[in-house]
């Protein structure tokens, strides 16, 4: 292989190696096939730019196109110009494709399904990592920095996967940084001849300098090992010391909660109906939960986990709400007024130790809720939620909730909703085909109240409209999966909740969705077991006085509330039959139609009206002291960092020209060596890389030709290559004057010979700036070999002492 091509497939394999540690975030593999082929095209690219001797810009400029064009050909071919140009309906696709990628990385649970979006973040992630590779490794030919995008890369999979990437795929990319700059070494030694060993002078002379030239070649070999020993003790420490991320990919079942049981906090809300379809099809029902309720209707005992009432378009999702702790009793629900009839039930309920849920699930509404562990609650959806880790996995709990019991007559004569409510809970997006409208228009005409045209959808989707129950369809809640769903009619409770909920808004009903589990099967020993095949979805809308109100138009799946059903009011009163529970232990809302209310309940401010959560406000402390003054310190640390490179230039040059002012020969060579390092940095730092196989003579016309420096530029630049030449071969090295105002010539000569970026690199990012490694790299091996120096040097006093002096013979 040529020496051109090697380097560019040892980048290749350093990005390809490296990207396998993120084949746990997903179930498919086949997305890293796809990027593998992708990245050899890239990489392809950039050799044979160099190999057409084009300037390294217009090689980054031709792999940047190139991989825009794949991207565009994979992900966008049907909006492409031709099927491969990217233009405006190209660009708006990979936009959207984004953006559902980076919902569904914080829906999914690992691994995630390999959806449009997760693969676009992932291919393009890997082919981005690949050209800031191959740029730093092949083109710019500097493969230490490399590692530092390599890194980046395995650190993202390292803290997204479930207790890391694995040893595997550290040592596959560890592997992969180690071949690249094994192959930078061998490139190097392969052009290196004896180095010019200027900065090594010794009181030798020239003798001295050709020896440590020898020592330096052999040195960037020990170089790049140590530099490769200190990339994988970071990529060891830096996973380790990432943070607990919760949510979605960042970690299954961990609780979204901001602390350690503070009074406030937010949430961003996991979505657990991603999973639905996969525990819809497990081929084993798998139990999650059991329970005992002394409900007397079991068949309308959903055990709900949150509400989805955001929907963006893509999706449907929950909004961020406030955290507080929770309360002994919680709240009344909103919108439930002491006119509609209820009852309190009380329900034990066990979750088996695999089910690993961060929401707990509940009955809606819950009053009260005795559970142990770290959960915080969530007002407005009723939800509590695990906080530092805490799941439902192996919890038992008891619940205390309403059962309620609206007539057909309350909901038909429901008043309109709070303007606050029919705001925030009738948004449609404006992608939302008009087909959803037009269809729900078209179903409700001629109906007078919004429980009638409730009612009218429901029983089109369960069984008037011809849909089918499929749980083989692909999932999805945006606007484009709603079209396809009223178009092929098939799919599952996902398809018939959201379409519903979005149908309910258009017509102007609040509606939202609830994502939980169905009520599960009775077993012979009084209790009812859930098992996975009963998650399930359904729409929950909103009637002044009753409040939110399940609907059911999943065919086959659940039961339709009774209220839905004209031929069975609800309306009565308790049947005396079924007893229920004593006011003294009433809920927020009265116990009955009646108008008495209990002392405890008057005492709470519970009588009546709607019992909105505004009574128990979030009591937030506030951030903690020690908190704002690490995001104050991670704030100025991350506005520093990017002006490392800079602050360590001015100080090595200020340094450098202001150094030693002794008159001794040593000082006097020191100078003069240290003027022409920063003559060789500045260059450097201005595109032209350093060639120590060159004398200083030869080092300065090569810098006077590629940096096109005028005369007074060029005559400033020999003059300090005659200086060097005096203080390394005349008998008594002398300082010349004026070097100084020699190297600011030759600076502003190297600006105006140089485009505006260039100028601008040279100032914010060094390209010299890489000597820092070197030298950490230099310092730590010393360390280390005084190290095992000092060790091996007490291990033979050890020794010595406890060997036994012999005996002498007189």
């Amino acid at each position: 292989m040529s020496g051109r091509g090697r380097p560019a497939l040892c980048a290749f394999a350093a990005t390809l190696m490296t990207a396998a540690a993120m084949l746990p975030l997903v179930r498919s593999s086949g997305w890293i096939v796809q990027a593998a082929f992708l990245l050899a095209v890239q990489s392809g690219a950039g050799t044979l730019a160099r190999r057409m001797s084009l300037p390294r810009l217009l090689t980054v400029a031709s792999q940047a196109l190139v991989t825009v064009l794949l991207l565009s050909v994979v992900f966008a071919r049907e909006q492409a110009l031709v099927g491969v140009v990217p233009g405006p309906d190209a660009v708006r696709r990979i936009a959207d494709l984004l953006t559902a990628g980076a919902d569904d990385i914080g829906e999914y649970a690992i691994p995630a399904p390999a959806t449009d979006g997760i693969r676009l973040m992932l291919i393009g992630g890997v082919l981005v990592i690949g050209l800031v590779v191959d740029v730093l490794a092949v083109t710019f030919r500097n493969a230490a920095p490399a590692g530092l995008p390599l890194l980046a890369m395995y650190s993202v999979a390292a803290g997204l996967a479930d207790g890391g990437a694995g040893w595997l795929w550290f040592l596959l990319a560890a592997s992969g940084y180690l071949l690249l700059l094994l192959s930078e070494g061998r490139d190097r030694l392969a052009r290196w001849g004896r180095v010019f060993g200027a900065s090594t002078r010794s009181s030798g002379g020239l003798t001295a300098g050709i020896q440590a030239s020898d020592r330096t070649t052999f040195a960037s070999v020990r170089t790049g090992r140590r530099i490769g020993v200190l990339a994988l003790g970071v990529a060891l420490v830096v996973p380790a010391a990432l943070p607990a991320l919760d949510g979605g990919l960042l970690s299954v079942g961990h609780g979204s909660g901001d602390g350690k049981g503070g009074g406030g906090g937010t949430i961003s809300a996991v979505n657990p109906l991603v999973s639905l379809q996969d525990d819809l099809n497990q081929p084993e029902d798998r139990e999650v939960m059991s329970y005992r309720t002394t409900s007397g209707n079991p068949q309308d005992f959903y055990l709900r986990i949150l509400a989805l009432d955001e929907f963006t378009g893509d999706e449907w999702r929950a909004s961020k709400r406030g955290l507080t702790d929770v309360p002994r009793r919680l709240p009344g629900p909103d919108g439930l007024t002491g006119s509609v009839a209820v009852s309190e039930v009380t329900s034990e309920i066990s979750a088996s130790s695999s089910y690993r849920q961060t929401y707990l699930p509940l009955p809606y509404p819950a009053t009260e809720v005795d559970v142990a562990g770290r959960w915080r609650y969530e007002p407005a959806g009723r939800t509590l939620v695990g906080d530092s880790g805490q799941t439902t996995g192996g919890v038992r709990y008891e619940v205390s909730s309403l059962e309620t019991r609206p007539s057909a007559e309350q909901l038909a004569s429901a008043p309109d909703a709070p303007p606050e409510v029919l705001r925030q809970y009738t948004r449609v997006p404006s992608s939302l085909p008009k087909v959803v409208e037009e269809t729900a228009a078209e179903l409700t005409r001629g109906m007078t109240n919004d429980y009638e045209r409730a009612v009218r959808l429901q029983n089109w989707f369960a069984s008037d409209g011809g849909f089918a129950y499929d749980t083989s369809v692909n999932s999805g809640t945006g606007s484009a999966a709603i079209g396809r769903f009223l178009k092929d009619r098939r799919g599952f409770c996902v398809h018939f909740s959201f379409t519903m909920a979005a149908m309910a808004r258009t017509l102007g009903i609040p509606a939202r969705v609830a994502v939980g589990f169905a009520p599960g099967s009775p077993q012979p020993d009084g209790r009812y077991s859930v098992g996975l095949r009963d998650a399930h979805a359904w729409p929950e809308l909103y009637f002044a006085g009753v409040g939110w109100t399940r609907f059911e138009p999943t065919p086959t799946r659940g039961s339709a509330p009774v209220y839905t059903q004209p031929e069975t009011p609800a309306g009565d009163t308790a049947d005396p039959a079924r007893p229920e529970t004593s006011a003294s232990a009433a809920p927020s809302a009265a116990p009955s139609a009646s108008d008495n209310c209990p002392a405890r309940m008057r005492k709470q401010g519970e009588c009546g009206g709607s019992t909105a959560p505004g009574a128990a406000l979030p009591t937030d402390p506030g951030t903690p002291v020690g908190t704002v003054a690490g995001i104050v310190l991670g704030a100025l640390v991350v506005l520093v960092l990017p002006f490392l490179p800079l602050l360590w230039r001015l100080r090595v040059r200020r340094r450098r020209l202001t150094g030693s002012q002794g008159r001794a020969p040593a000082d006097t060579a020191a100078r003069v060596l240290a003027v022409w390092q920063e003559v060789v940095d500045s260059a450097w730092d201005h595109g032209i890389p350093p060639d120590d196989a060159r004398t200083p003579r030869g080092t300065v016309d090569r810098i006077v030709r590629l940096g096109r420096l005028d005369e007074s530029a060029a005559n400033a630049a020999h003059r300090v290559a005659d200086a060097v030449e005096q203080v390394l071969y005349a008998p008594r090295p002398m300082f010349r004057p004026g070097l100084v105002e020699d190297v600011s010539a030759i600076r502003a000569g190297l600006r105006a010979g140089t485009g505006r970026g260039t100028r601008w690199r040279a100032v914010l990012a060094p390209r010299s700036a890489v000597r820092v490694v070197w030298a950490v790299s230099e310092r730590w091996a010393a360390y280390t070999h005084r190290r095992r120096t000092a060790g091996e040097n007490r291990r033979l006093r050890w020794a010595a002492r406890l060997r036994r002096p012999s005996r002498q013979q007189g």
